[in-house]
């Protein structure tokens, strides 16, 4: 069995990091949107993350329509977080490819919130 590198965001930027073990999961310059609805409740919308797992890609049908995604998992505590977009079969959906979804029941804010 390989043990996975833990990667670590900058100090100087607001970051976003698993609740159950606060791995760095993303900094705050990489979301998107705030406006996603996951399986447990609101969810962001990121470009990209880090310290994340990806398991097979599968269809499925979300809120927005048919979809291909993986779902995402923390590398350091295994806790499944949310789901990577593979794939829009929609036209109008095909900006979600190749971004992520974390779920807020699986993160919380690091670094330099205190400021907003």
């Amino acid at each position: 069995m390989v043990k996975t590198f833990q990667a670590y965001l900058p100090n100087c930027h607001r970051r976003y990091s698993c609740i159950h073990c606060r791995a760095h999961l993303a900094n705050h310059d990489d979301l998107i949107s705030k406006s996603f609805q996951g399986s447990q409740g609101r969810a962001y919308l990121f470009n990209s993350v880090v310290n994340i797992g990806c398991g097979p890609a599968e269809e499925r049908v979300l809120l927005t329509g048919l979809h291909a995604v993986s779902d995402i998992y923390c590398e350091c505590c295994k806790t499944t977080l949310g789901w990577k977009y593979e794939r829009a079969f929609e036209n109008s959906q095909r900006y979600k490819e190749g971004k992520y979804i974390i779920e807020l029941a699986h993160m919380t804010k690091d670094n330099g919130w205190e400021c907003d």
